[in-house]
């Protein structure tokens, strides 16, 4: 007998031997079981997934002694002649070379006659797609209402150029990539029937270059043999196919994380040097990187396809970076990816890509910048550069009036431009302009009297927090104090020490208690307040402070109740509480205003707040255009206005 090869020798038999394609296999044998055979089935999958494999199986267990039956005799006569391709009534049609309108008439004449051996007559079409429009139409009406002795089964790799016709009137069955553990376990599985030592890592390689195809992972097993003999190793794959190890791939995804730039860049050279195609080599970085990805979203699914060895790997560089650095990185070599194919230099291409991978790893975004300063630790900037160290402290002035939004219970801060606060009472006498009296009046107020001052106190706040001190825990937090008196000291500690975060609190209404649960509704409008109140360090303060407030363990449920009306967010005003200069006030007012200056301070002494001071100085141009304001504008919904 002449030699056939592996891909022919070991093609499966019966249905457990098809692999990787149980969804497949069990509908087929539970159909065979049931008797609910379709007339029409149309098998849709990659190359060397297992198509024409499972249409000669189907074909045996519905041709079979006794049949249809799923426990059929694969060395049974019949069964051979179609596994062979000699059985009369099992028809193995090629597409490609019968795509034309007088070939599907002989065929819708040939269906009529019924089956000499079998119990059905079966029509097998490989590559369906290559039909042309009229063969199409002329099969129409057949394959809708076929003798009850016919059976259609189609198979192609390209199901989108078959008519949408054709695809209604049969059941499709989509056959998935073999996963890559697989193929490696049965082309050992192979190796030892044929008495032949294959390495492990070598079965990997072997498995990762099909592509999920098994027949190609024969087809490449077969000519190793030829070239290697008895022993195949890793490194026969990778010679004789050019395909590049994992344990490569991952050492130069490590020199990216590393920013080991020059480690990188020789890890490229040498394979260059070893004539492996730099395209692939691309290839196979990139689906690292998205390993990497997987990894961090579902470990499970990432070892799937992995040696041991690079699953170990994965699982350590997965923690090297972020999923947003990861992404980066990504989208650059994609980009590499697409110029290399049309470049006639790719080294120079895969080289400049490697050095942005590892430039974007360093770059920091307003996200963290913003991440950093919501937690209070500025340190926790990854590689700050000097334009980053410098953005805190613009973003944090661009945010400070904020604090004075008057949605807190205690008493207002004297912010808005009013006429003049009732302080003191004066006889009313006749207004006169003094607007250029103003600004002195101000910048007199000394702060040695600010400090004298008595410290005065909103009412509500000290009875609830003597409550909170003097009671002990309980059950329900409206024992101790109601819910407006909670959320209004609680809003007001949010303030004082998480200046940054009071606005998207403010955002928020308190629905109401549970027994250990505080439900804050948004309205839709304010969905970025309650996505930015979620982030881990965020829930972690607001549920410290909670537990201060209640003296017990509380949690947060933070939903959008389209119920509730958007805020009107006021203006951040650079000039913070300076009064215009052309107001007139009258002349009682005027005297008063050192004594409403030194309350108005007292009061933003106890909210922690900065008092106002007149005399702060602009700050210049380039403030305003700095892509981090503009960044902070966006992100709390504010806009700039020049002071004065």
């Amino acid at each position: 007998m002449s030699y056939q090869v592996f891909a022919r020798k070991y093609r499966p038999k019966t249905f457990a031997d098809v692999l990787g394609q149980d969804h497949v296999v069990r509908t087929l044998r539970n159909a065979i079981a049931q008797q609910r055979l379709a007339h029409a089935y149309l098998f849709v999958g990659p190359r060397g997934t297992g198509k024409t494999s499972t249409a000669r199986i189907f074909a045996k267990a519905l041709c079979a002694k006794n049949g249809p039956t799923i426990d059929f005799d694969p060395e049974d006569e019949l069964s051979i002649e179609i596994a062979e391709g000699r059985c009369m009534d099992v028809l193995e049609i090629d597409g490609a070379s019968n795509n034309g309108v007088e070939q599907v008439r002989e065929l819708r004449d040939n269906v009529k006659y019924a089956p000499s051996r079998c119990r059905y007559k079966i029509y097998y079409i490989d590559e369906v797609h290559m039909l042309t429009t009229g063969a199409f139409n002329a099969l129409l009406k057949t394959l809708e209402e076929p003798p009850e002795h016919v059976k259609f089964i189609f198979a192609t790799t390209e199901p989108n150029k078959i008519l949408p016709t054709i695809i209604s009137r049969c059941q499709r069955f989509d056959l998935r990539r073999i996963p890559n553990a697989i193929i490696a376990k049965h082309l050992l599985h192979i190796a030892e029937l044929e008495n032949v030592t294959l390495d492990e890592k070598a079965a990997y390689a072997i498995g990762k270059g099909a592509e999920g195809g098994m027949r190609d992972a024969q087809s490449m097993l077969d000519q190793l043999v030829a070239f290697c003999g008895g022993q195949i190793t890793e490194q026969d794959v990778l010679d004789v196919f050019g395909f590049t190890s994992g344990e490569s791939v991952a050492a130069l995804a490590r020199h990216i994380l590393e920013s080991n730039t020059v480690g990188a860049l020789r890890a490229v050279y040498e394979q260059n040097e070893a004539g492996k195609e730099l395209g692939r080599f691309l290839g196979d970085l990139i689906q690292h990187f998205r390993t990497l990805l997987v990894q961090q979203a579902d470990p499970e699914a990432a070892a799937e396809d992995l040696s041991p060895e690079v699953a170990e790997e994965v699982v350590a560089q997965a923690q090297m970076a972020n999923t947003e650095q990861l992404l980066r990185v990504v989208d650059g070599l994609a980009d590499v990816d697409a110029r290399m194919r049309w470049a006639s230099n790719k080294r120079l291409h895969f080289e400049l890509g490697v050095i942005a991978s590892v430039q974007s790893l360093n770059e920091v975004s307003i996200s963290d910048v913003i991440d950093a300063l919501d937690s209070g630790e500025g340190a926790g900037l990854p590689r700050q550069s000097p334009r980053v160290q410098a953005a805190p402290p613009l973003v944090r002035r661009a945010a400070e009036p904020v604090k004075a939004a008057p949605l807190v219970k205690p008493q207002p801060v004297v912010r808005e431009e009013a006429p003049a606060p009732p302080v003191v009472k004066a006889p009313e006498p006749q207004p006169q302009p003094v607007a250029k009296a103003a600004p002195p009046t101000v910048e007199k107020a000394p702060e040695p009297v600010v400090e004298k001052a008595p410290e005065p106190t909103p009412a509500p706040l000290p009875v609830a927090a003597t409550k909170v001190k003097e009671a002990s825990p309980v059950d329900e937090p409206g024992e101790l104090f109601s819910e407006d008196v909670f959320w209004s000291k609680f809003v007001t500690q949010v303030q004082v020490r998480r200046p940054l975060a009071v606005s998207w609190v403010q955002a928020a209404t308190l629905l109401g208690f549970s027994r250990n649960t505080i439900k804050l509704g948004f309205p839709l409008s304010e969905s970025y307040a309650r996505d930015s109140l979620m982030r881990p360090a965020q829930v972690s303060f607001l549920e410290g402070l909670a537990q201060e407030l209640t003296g017990k363990a509380m949690k947060f449920e933070l939903v959008l109740d389209p119920s509730l009306k958007a805020l009107v967010h006021a203006e951040i005003d650079l000039g913070l509480l300076n009064e215009p200069a052309s107001a007139p006030k009258p002349a009682a007012e005027a005297k008063a205003e050192p004594k409403t200056e030194v309350k108005a301070s007292s009061q933003a002494e106890l909210l922690n707040t900065s008092p106002p001071a007149a005399s702060a100085p602009e700050p210049p141009g380039e403030f305003y255009n700095d892509p981090l304001i503009q960044q902070a504008m966006v992100k709390f919904k504010a806009r700039l206005v020049p002071a004065g």
